[in-house]
């Protein structure tokens, strides 16, 4: 199939979702100035989104290759879904709720008739979601690079020792407690509670996932003989993208306090997130390019480590997302340059390769 079909849907959604910001604007402004403002916030968001979610892909693409095609077409439907409405509308409003203790239909209504409002209690409320979005990121990340099987290194000094202590039980959960009780010490005293409750509870859902998907899976497995990757990876891969969907969604607040704008326009990035999984699954591009996926799980890591630091100093999101887009680029141009030094192998699964 040619590239551009991949994201057939995705233009879809942005010309729908484009023309909808247009109207929202004149219907709120009544003017084609406000109409034209609107219009250029809701397609920088949805830039924005996706320079924050290229990693988010690439994971997404590395989990759903192993899922059965019942689950994928799940993921990749109800997800879209979840996703957008969820984590877009959804979310801001149950923080708004639960930070202001009212009830969604008040946050709702205070998200239309007093947007200032709502806005300055999300923004009240970035420290916890970073702390939490933050911790939930490292173990993703760190689940990655400390595993004993994992045989292709591309920064091979870390990798490869991080692979080798990996069979310490535990040794990554350690790492990140470390990590929480550093970044508790720069923090002032009245934030540090907040902080390291909110990490902790990242800890725990991610914990929490791992074991409930598991359990699952396996149950979804005795049951109908399928090959892993049933509900439990359903369930991973929704908690992970809310994790990468966190500083946007924070972050979207910059440009505007609207939030069905917010949600529109990171529904348009949502939509290329899904468009670029759905390819690179089927053509196979994480086999192709080795070092592509190492890339992507460092740019989880520095994700990680910059929500932790945002907590104490404003970083914009464009920084955010070209670390994140360089970090895959630099991976990309590795295995590009590795697959013409080793043609004869070229194109083979980098487990194959490595042996």
């Amino acid at each position: 199939m040619p590239t551009y079909k991949y994201f057939t849907w995705a233009f879809a959604f942005t010309a729908v979702g484009l023309a909808l910001g247009a109207w929202l604007g004149w219907n709120t402004t009544g003017t084609l100035a406000g109409a034209a403002q609107v219009f250029f916030i809701c397609a920088v968001l949805g830039v924005l989104e996706i320079s924050l979610s290229f990693d988010n892909a690439i994971v997404n693409a590395n989990k759903l290759k192993d899922m059965t095609p019942k689950w994928q077409h799940r993921f990749l439907t109800w997800g879209i879904v979840i996703a957008v409405f969820g984590m877009r509308i959804v979310f801001p409003l149950a923080i708004v709720a639960i930070a202001a203790n009212i009830g969604p239909i008040a946050a709702l209504t205070l998200a239309i008739n007093e947007p200032a409002e709502y806005s300055r209690i999300m923004n009240e409320a970035h420290l916890s979601i970073a702390a939490f979005g933050g911790t939930f990121l490292l173990m993703v990340g760190l689940s990655f690079f400390f595993d004993e099987e994992k045989e292709v290194h591309w920064v091979h000094w870390i990798e490869s020792n991080l692979a080798r202590v990996a069979g310490i039980k535990g040794v990554e959960i350690l790492f990140v407690l470390l990590l929480i009780v550093a970044f508790s010490h720069f923090l002032p005293a009245a934030d540090v509670s907040t902080f390291v409750w909110s990490a902790i509870y990242g800890l725990i859902t991610f914990l929490l996932v791992e074991v409930i998907g598991s359990v699952l899976d396996a149950s979804e497995e005795a049951l109908e003989g399928a090959a892993k990757g049933g509900l439990g990876a359903f369930l991973y891969l929704e908690v992970l993208d809310a994790s990468f969907s966190f500083d946007g969604v924070i972050g979207a607040f910059a440009l505007s306090q609207n939030l069905f704008v917010i949600a529109i326009g990171l529904g348009i990035g949502a939509m290329y997130v899904r468009s670029m999984t759905i390819m690179l699954v089927e053509k196979g591009t994480l086999a192709e390019y080795r070092y592509l996926e190492h890339g992507a799980f460092w740019a989880i890591l520095i994700l990680a480590v910059i929500m932790y630091v945002q907590t104490m100093v404003h970083i914009p999101e464009v920084v955010t997302g070209l670390f994140g887009a360089g970090l895959i680029g630099i991976s990309l141009w590795s295995s590009i340059r590795w697959n013409r030094a080793n043609p004869e192998i070229e194109g083979e699964p980098a487990e194959a390769a490595a042996e």
